[in-house]
């Protein structure tokens, strides 16, 4: 199927915005999220003739914006996170919080049942600094799953891997993810509501 350039302009338009916090999330900057936007939508207009109907064209777009960011992630030199650099994180100049006025006209995409994170719990920074800590892997896959709802299948149809590796990465990325933000969490919290905070992970 060739999506039309009309078609292909309405796609655009529908889920830009949305693309572009994804890649917010794995890249942890606005400014490399726009750049990889920008070559997500030039791959997917060169690409437009293999678009397969079984996958949704959300879920096309998806793939082809985790495999960008997976891209830039391998070439960019490693960055320096606040817990290296022993200051808070809106210190650090690459990693800064998403706009509020871009998230406020966000499309409501309806994700699935499986989503653990809402739009705006998942652009706080102390979420998007955690998850700079996951392998990219793990980072894309994590955020598929709990954030953009896609469903095991079609995660390991992303990642072009097995539903068995899919979900085990999961798991181990879900872990990783709650650890670094209890540990963030309890940074700010007294003695005591940190005992509070232990019981209720407990629980």
């Amino acid at each position: 199927m060739i999506i039309d350039p009309q078609v292909f302009e309405e796609l655009v338009r529908t889920h830009r915005g949305e693309l572009h916090v994804h890649c917010y999330r794995m890249l942890g900057s606005v400014l490399d999220a726009e750049d990889v936007v920008q070559e997500t939508l030039l791959r997917a207009w060169r690409g437009r003739t293999t678009f397969r109907e079984q996958a949704s064209p959300r879920t096309w777009l998806y793939r082809i914006a985790t495999n960008a960011c997976l891209t830039a992630l391998v070439r960019r030199p490693r960055r320096l996170l606040p817990e290296d650099l022993g200051v808070p994180a809106d210190e650090v100049a690459w990693l800064k919080p998403y706009p509020d006025r871009l998230l406020d006209v966000l499309a409501d995409t309806a994700p699935g049942p499986e989503v653990l994170y809402d739009q705006r719990e998942a652009t706080e920074l102390a979420f998007v600094t955690a998850l700079q800590h996951l392998p990219p892997r793990q980072r894309a896959l994590l955020l598929m799953r709990d954030v953009v709802g896609l469903a095991v299948p079609e995660g390991a149809e992303q990642l072009e891997s097995s539903r068995e590796a899919v979900s085990s990465a999961h798991q181990r990325a879900r872990a990783t993810l709650e650890q670094r933000l209890q540990k963030a969490t309890s940074r700010n919290l007294s003695a005591a509501e940190r005992q509070l905070l232990a019981r209720y992970v407990a629980a």
